[in-house]
């Protein structure tokens, strides 16, 4: 992984394909590189801007492909950049490869004893050396693409140039995401529709185990067995706009200040506060076998994950139905016991993460209803659900999620109401949820307007080495999440934990110079808190709280405080989570680090 763009058409691809690359530096990247029929190969190490000195001021190719390379297979570096050149001359074919090839150590041995000599430790160069050997044994590009793919074990998204067909794209997904971007004259591949989205609307989702034949004025869709499987693009709108910084300085900082319009996106068309009642268009067409489901699993991963454990407690408290939450990586490995009643819900940002999406695959295998809360319209595990619902997060080129886990929580906070709504919740207490989700807009709108206090209370705990967040019941998940953000944008080492466990080991770390960040909201475990803060300060450790406006309590035992508005307790984390982001937004910052593309870390994860 993690980007690629191709284009064929009418006009010089060189430009193109360097934009192409620009909007996919979000997804985060330690290499580059750009192949065109008649300008040739460049790769850097590095960011598309090294790799843009490379290049010919004007190139003269009309077809080429691109690549963001982030590193599984060899370290970052020139050689191990895509795209790869393949066949014994090393020019019949270039091929930019997403996913993971796992035998690609004996398919390497067999080229190898064959006479093919590699240049990279990539298991890509493998796909591209395999490719170029059926070709050079005498069959056409199609069939040897197709003999190629039946061969290898694993993932991949590619895009392909033969030398023979230098017009031509040639592309092909299994378990890696590739879209069609269908112009007029013109034609654009792609992993993410952020690239394509200057240039058309129209866009076409290749399906696992499909190929694309593509030149500038049409394409063609067949499966691996030859078949046809044409189809008409889908219109797919994105706004380019969101994908600027619009005078912030970082992307994630702008992410953050856009989660008042988010959640009000996300809610819109769908709470009735008045009646406490809920509309999701998405789960219509399944409402009457939720209604009698007697267990649900949320699978996810990262911060996705976190936003599954806080839609666990909000979903059994309003809705009576045992849910358990699965790591995606983990839950494909699982045997699945179930006698039919249990749904799986998959939580993902961007709807493409390899783990969550394997998880889905394998629930619908054992005949399980499939969900799916997603941000990026017409994503994999969007369109491989049997039902589900967007967050309508809009894009987020930030790296560390920050606005999109908002709206997942959100969300979930709806889902609760909706799924007790059809069975025994009372009409006080939804009424009562749904106006508190009403007002959730505007309390973050407070706490955005504090954000000064907050950047001097990061830059005073900057340079610690150490910090633990503690939280209890509902907001154990918030403790998780504003450690994993941390650790993502200022690389400081943070263990997330519940509270009420840290007697139990983590306590032996503390010490003046071991903080600790406290989620201690006005709520039914806030006294519980307070011991555990007294805990710390009895051993000498500095406390940051993040506590509910008007409690004077705290102020007398936390050295520092991040306030937040009242709400009700199941909604605390929702609002909680937003002064968490800006102080590792903050402290990033202070240390000097690209918060917005952190090192080794890829916007969407696409290899196991």
């Amino acid at each position: 992984m993690c980007g690629i763009f191709a284009y064929t058409g009418n006009k010089k691809a060189l430009p193109l394909l360097v934009n192409g690359l620009l909007a996919l530096e979000y997804r985060g990247y330690d290499s580059a590189g750009i192949y065109t029929s008649e300008d040739g190969l460049f790769r850097s190490e590095g960011a598309v801007a090294k790799l843009i000195d490379t290049l010919p001021e004007e190139g003269g190719g009309t077809c080429g492909i691109a690549h963001t390379r982030w590193a599984t297979h060899g370290v970052p570096s020139q050689k191990n950049a895509h795209p790869h050149a393949g066949g014994k001359s090393k020019g019949v074919l270039h091929l930019v490869h997403n996913g993971i090839i796992e035998n690609y150590r004996e398919l390497k041995e067999e080229l190898m004893a064959k006479g093919y000599e590699f240049l990279s430790d990539t298991d890509s160069e493998v796909l591209a050396q395999l490719i170029a050997h059926d070709l050079e044994e005498g069959l056409s590009p199609k069939d040897a693409l197709v003999s190629a793919l039946s061969r290898v074990r694993g993932t991949y998204g590619i895009a392909v140039i033969f030398s023979k067909e230098p017009d031509t794209i040639y592309a092909a997904a299994l378990g890696s995401p590739i879209l069609l971007g269908v112009g007029d004259g013109e034609m654009c591949v792609a992993s993410d529709a952020s690239a394509i989205a200057p240039y058309t609307k129209k866009i076409v989702y290749l399906k696992d185990g499909e190929y694309v034949v593509v030149t500038p004025t049409s394409y063609e869709i067949r499966t691996l067995n030859h078949e046809i499987a044409m189809r008409e693009p889908e219109i797919v709108d994105i706004d380019v706009t969101a994908m600027q910084k619009k005078g912030y300085p970082h992307f994630m900082l702008k992410e953050i200040m856009e989660a008042p319009e988010v959640l009000k996106n996300t809610i819109r068309g769908r709470l009735n506060a008045r009646e406490g009642t809920v509309k999701l268009g998405g789960l219509e067409s399944v409402a009457d076998t939720l209604k009698s489901i007697t267990r649900l699993t949320i699978t996810a991963c990262g911060s996705a994950y976190f936003a599954g454990l806080y839609g666990k407690t909000i979903i059994e408290e309003y809705a009576k139905i045992p849910v358990d939450v699965v790591l995606g990586s983990e839950m494909r490995y699982r045997p699945i016991f179930t006698d039919g009643s249990e749904a799986v819900l998959a939580i993902s940002q961007s709807g493409e993460t390899a783990d969550t999406l394997a998880s889905v695959k394998e629930a619908k295998k054992h005949g399980l209803l499939t969900l799916g809360l997603v941000n990026v319209v017409g994503s994999t595990i969007a369109r491989e659900v049997d039902a589900g619902v967007y967050t309508h997060a809009g894009p987020e080129i930030g790296v560390a999620s920050t606005k999109a886990f908002v709206s997942q929580l959100v969300a979930l906070a709806l889902l609760a109401l909706y799924l007790g709504r059809m069975r025994n919740l009372s009409d006080v207490r939804a009424k009562e949820l749904a106006e508190a989700v009403a007002e959730l807009p505007q309390h973050i709108e407070e706490i955005l307007e504090r954000k000064e206090e907050i950047e001097k209370i990061a830059k005073k705990y900057a340079n610690v080495s150490n910090m633990l967040y503690i939280g209890r019941k509902y907001n154990v998940s918030t403790a998780y999440e504003g450690a994993l953000k941390v650790k993502e944008v200022a690389y400081l080492h943070a263990e997330g934990y519940p509270a009420g466990e840290m007697k139990h080991g983590p306590i032996a770390m503390i010490d003046e110079k071991f903080p600790t960040l406290a989620i201690a909201p006005s709520d039914s475990v806030y006294e519980k808190m307070i011991s555990n803060i007294e805990e710390i300060r009895a051993r000498k450790g500095p406390v940051i709280a993040l506590a509910t406006d008007g409690n004077k309590t705290i102020e007398k035992i936390a050295d520092d405080v991040l306030w937040i508005p009242k709400t009700i307790e199941s909604l605390t984390p929702i609002i909680a989570t937003v002064p968490l982001q800006l102080f590792a937004y903050y402290t990033g910052v202070a240390l000097g680090h690209n918060v917005d593309r952190p090192r080794n870390l890829a916007k969407a994860v696409t290899v196991e």
